[in-house]
C-alpha cells in the first residue's frame, strides 16, 4: 500500500494537495459559524449525484416526463428514497446559502481582497435558484407546469428583449415539449456545469484569501484538520438528518402517507390549475406581485428586484467604511425579514382562502387517481393524462359543477365538494337510483323538498300529489310492498343476479310485479317493459341505468322521459353541449355503485 501511495503521489502530488487542504491555517481556531460552505459544498454533491442516477430513469418529453418519474417514484427500486433527497436537499440548499451569505456579510467576508469570490458567491446563489425553477418543472405535473408558466410569463414583460427571450425559453408560443426539453438541459447540463466552474473558483479564491475570522479572536491558531473537519462533518450529517426526516415526515404523522417528494397529476395545458403556485423561496416574489397590478406589475417583478440585488453586488464598495458595513447588515437582515414577511402573508392568505384550499384538495385527488389508476391499469401510450380524461371520477366531478351544479347539487356540494351559492332548483343526485335515494323519492314527507321535486314544476305535480296521498300512511302490508319495488326499480339500473340468493331474486321478481299492478298503479302514468303509447311519465325500464341516464342527459324531451313537460333541462347532445364521451363518463360517476373513495364528492 505504501508503495502504491508513493506511486500515486510522485506521479500527481497528491500528498502535498491534501496536506495543504488539511491543514489549513484558520485564524481564531475552528467555529461552527464556518460550516455553510462545507455544508454546501456537501448538499451539491449530493445533488449532483443522485441527479445522475435520476437521470437514468428519466424521459424528459411531454408524452413520458410524468411517466417516467411515477416508475421513478413507485416501481425503482429506492426511487422515492432516491427522488425524496434530491427534491428535499434542493430545499434546504437555499436556507444553507441565506445563512451562508449572512455569515460572509456579517463577518465583513466580502471586503477587498474578497470582492470577486463574493460576487462568485451571489452568482452561484441566483444559479441555484436557477436550478431549482428549471426542475419544478420536470416532473410534467400540473402544479410544476402551471407554476413555470406563470414565472416565464413574468421574463416575457421585460422590456424590448422580453417576448423574444420568453419563446426562447419556452421553445415557441406554447407551453409543451420544446420547453421540458429546454428546461431539462438547462437542469442537467447548462446550469451544473455553470456551477461546477464558479465553485471551483470560489474555492480557489476562498483559499488564495483564507477565512475572514470574526473578531475578537476567541483562541489561538488551529489547522482545519481535525477539529473544524470535525464541525464540518457534524453539520453535514445534521442536513443529511433533516433530509431524511422531511422525506419520513409524512408516514410519521398519517399511517399509509406517501413518502417522498410530492407528484402531482400529469400536466394538462387545457385543464386551468388554481392550485398553482411557486416553491415556498419564491413565495415572497409571488406575493409581492400582487401589489403592482396591471401595467405596473414591471415594477415588482423586474425593477425593485434588480434595484435590491444591485445593492447587494455593491457591498464590497460599501463596506469600505465601517459606516457602510453597518448598513451591509441591517440591508441584508431587513430585505430578509421583508421576504418572511411577504411569504408569511403569502401563506396567511392561501390558507384563509376557501377556493384555494377547495383547488389543493381537488389536485391532491386527482394526484392520487392519477397514480392509482397507473398503478393498476398501467399507462397507455397514448400518455397518463388519458387515464385521467377518461376517467369518470376525475371527469364526473368536473362535468358535473360546470354543466348540472347551477340547478342539481351533489351531496349538497357542486360535486367537487364546493359550496354553490345560487339557490338549488333541481334535485340532489348523489346516490341517483340507489334504494335509498329511491326510496325518499316516494317519502311522501320529501318528494316536495328540495333534494327532490321542490325546486321544479313538479313539486305540486300528479307524482307528487299521488306519493303524498297513497304513501303517507302505510301498513306493515303496504310497506314491504313498497319496499320490494323500491329494490326492484333500483335493480333496473343494475344487473338483477340470476345467481344469487333465491330470495333476493324472488324479490325483484315480485317488485317488478307490483310496478305493473293495480295496487301500485305506476303503470299508470310510466311505460314499464312494455309499450304503453298513454304514458306520460318517464320511461322506467332500465331506470337509472348507465344507458338511461345517458339518454336522459342527451335529450330530456324524448318521448321516453319528460317530452314538452321537461322543466329547464337543457338537452346536452342535440345542443352539442357535451359530447358523447363527456356525457357517458358524467353517467358513469353519477350511478356508479361503488364511489371510489380517492374523490372527497364520493
Amino acid at each position: 500500500m505504501k508503495r502504491f501511495l508513493a506511486w500515486a503521489d510522485h506521479r500527481t502530488g497528491v500528498k502535498k494537495l491534501t496536506e495543504e487542504a488539511l491543514y489549513e491555517n484558520v485564524p481564531g481556531g475552528s467555529r461552527w459559524r464556518y460550516v455553510w460552505g462545507s455544508t454546501l459544498t456537501f448538499a451539491l454533491a449530493v445533488q449532483f449525484i443522485t441527479g445522475i442516477f435520476l437521470w437514468m430513469g428519466y424521459s424528459p418529453s411531454a408524452q413520458t416526463a410524468w411517466e417516467s418519474v411515477f416508475y421513478i417514484q413507485n416501481e425503482m427500486f429506492g426511487g422515492w428514497l432516491l427522488r425524496g433527497i434530491h427534491h428535499f436537499t434542493a430545499q434546504l440548499m437555499t436556507v444553507l446559502l441565506v445563512l451562508h451569505l449572512m455569515q460572509v456579510v456579517v463577518d465583513g467576508a466580502y471586503k477587498a481582497p474578497r470582492e470577486v469570490n463574493f460576487w462568485f458567491g451571489l452568482i452561484l446563489l441566483i444559479l441555484t435558484l436557477a436550478l431549482s425553477l428549471t426542475g419544478y418543472l420536470l416532473p410534467w405535473d400540473q402544479k410544476g407546469f402551471w407554476a413555470t408558466k406563470v414565472s416565464t410569463n413574468i421574463l416575457g414583460i421585460t422590456p424590448v428583449v422580453g417576448p423574444l427571450l420568453q419563446k426562447l425559453v419556452i421553445g415557441g408560443t406554447d407551453y409543451g415539449h420544446l420547453t421540458l426539453t429546454r428546461f431539462f438541459a438547462l437542469h442537467a447540463g447548462v446550469l451544473p456545469a455553470s456551477i461546477v466552474l464558479l465553485v471551483i473558483g470560489h474555492i480557489y479564491l476562498f483559499r488564495r484569501h483564507g477565512i475572514t475570522p470574526k473578531q475578537p479572536l476567541r483562541k489561538w491558531d488551529e489547522p482545519f484538520w481535525p477539529e473544524q473537519v470535525l464541525k464540518d462533518a457534524v453539520a453535514c450529517l445534521a442536513v443529511l438528518a433533516a433530509v431524511l426526516f422531511l422525506i419520513l415526515r409524512p408516514r410519521l404523522f398519517a399511517a399509509g402517507a406517501p413518502m417522498g417528494a410530492e407528484l402531482g397529476a400529469p400536466a394538462d395545458p387545457s385543464e386551468a390549475f388554481s392550485a398553482a403556485r411557486p416553491e415556498w423561496y419564491f413565495l415572497f416574489l409571488f406575493q409581492f406581485l400582487k401589489y403592482f397590478p396591471g401595467q405596473t406589475e414591471i415594477v415588482g417583478a423586474l425593477i425593485i428586484p434588480s434595484l435590491l440585488m444591485g445593492v447587494v453586488f455593491l457591498m464590497p464598495f460599501l463596506g469600505q467604511w465601517k459606516l457602510g458595513h453597518r448598513f451591509n447588515v441591517g440591508f441584508l437582515f431587513v430585505m430578509l425579514a421583508g421576504a418572511g414577511m411577504l411569504t408569511y402573508l403569502a401563506k396567511a392568505q392561501d390558507r384563509n382562502d376557501p377556493d384555494y384550499q377547495a383547488a389543493v384538495r381537488e389536485a391532491s385527488v386527482s394526484a392520487e387517481r392519477a397514480q392509482f389508476l397507473a398503478s393498476t391499469k398501467g399507462v397507455p401510450s397514448s400518455g397518463a393524462l388519458t387515464l385521467l380524461k377518461n376517467d369518470p371520477f376525475t371527469q364526473g366531478p368536473r362535468l358535473f359543477s360546470k354543466n348540472c351544479a347551477s340547478c342539481h347539487r351533489y351531496g349538497g356540494t357542486d360535486g367537487m365538494g364546493g359550496i354553490v351559492k345560487d339557490p338549488q332548483s333541481a334535485s340532489d343526485l348523489k346516490g341517483f337510483a340507489s334504494k335509498e335515494w329511491i326510496a325518499g323519492l316516494l317519502d311522501a314527507n320529501r318528494i316536495s323538498t328540495t333534494n327532490y321535486f321542490g325546486g321544479t314544476k313538479f313539486a305540486d305535480s300528479k307524482m307528487a300529489k299521488f306519493v303524498k296521498k297513497e304513501f303517507s300512511s302505510l301498513t306493515p302490508e303496504k310497506r314491504a310492498q313498497l319496499e320490494k319495488v323500491i329494490a326492484a326499480l333500483a335493480a333496473e339500473g343494475t344487473d338483477i343476479p340470476s345467481g344469487g340468493a333465491t330470495n333476493q331474486v324472488d324479490t325483484f321478481a315480485e317488485g317488478r310485479r307490483l310496478i305493473a299492478s293495480p295496487e301500485m298503479r305506476c303503470t299508470e302514468c310510466h311505460q314499464f317493459h312494455k309499450t304503453d303509447e298513454e304514458a306520460n311519465g318517464p320511461d322506467l325500464t332500465g331506470w337509472g341505468s348507465h344507458e338511461w341516464i345517458v339518454g336522459m342527459i342527451s335529450d330530456p324531451t324524448h318521448a321516453r322521459f319528460y317530452g314538452k313537460r321537461s322543466d329547464r333541462m337543457p338537452a346536452f347532445a342535440k345542443q352539442q353541449i357535451l359530447d358523447a364521451r363527456e356525457i357517458g363518463l358524467l353517467a358513469e360517476w353519477l350511478r356508479s355503485p361503488t364511489p371510489d373513495p380517492r374523490f372527497p364528492a364520493n
